[in-house]
């Protein structure tokens, strides 16, 4: 039987798992379904992102953005405007209504971020940050090829 090089992948999943577990009990009360927390972030944060740009950034096929996108717009959350010079290009814009999820979102993120780094000095903070950057970006090339999306 083959060994596993490293446990490092199913601990950062198991980090992801129970912080999007306890985001999407958290965001019931605000109408958010699984995971719609990321994609409505990500628009306010983002305001005129296309659906393919959005599919980019979270690393999400285009159908499950585009399933996510149409809840948001059927809650009141976004809008969906053609881009003006290319009719094909949705562009994607929170609505004024939205920003006071947005901040609960972004408080809750960071009480996650607090608990997460209990005990750690800021050194230890900016090195794992960098290191689980370094990894994504290690990855990200061999998702593009494989998606094959183009922005």
């Amino acid at each position: 039987m083959i060994k596993l090089d490293s446990h490092v992948l199913r601990e950062v999943g198991t980090l992801s798992r129970t912080i999007h577990a306890i985001s999407d009990m958290k965001f019931k009360e605000l109408n958010l379904q699984k995971g719609q927390f990321i994609f409505l972030t990500r628009i306010c944060e983002n305001p005129g992102i296309s659906l393919i740009q959005l599919s980019i950034l979270l690393k999400v096929d285009k159908t499950t953005t585009t399933k996510a996108v149409q809840k948001l717009m059927n809650e009141g959350y976004i809008n969906k405007e053609k881009d003006e010079k290319d009719k094909r290009i949705y562009r994607l814009f929170p609505t004024k209504e939205v920003f006071d999820i947005y901040n609960d979102v972004i408080e809750e993120e960071n009480r996650n971020i607090k608990i997460c780094f209990k005990n750690f000095t800021d050194e230890e903070k900016s090195i794992v940050y960098e290191l689980i950057k370094k990894m994504k970006e290690n990855i990200d090339s061999n998702w593009h090829e494989l998606k094959n999306y183009k922005e």
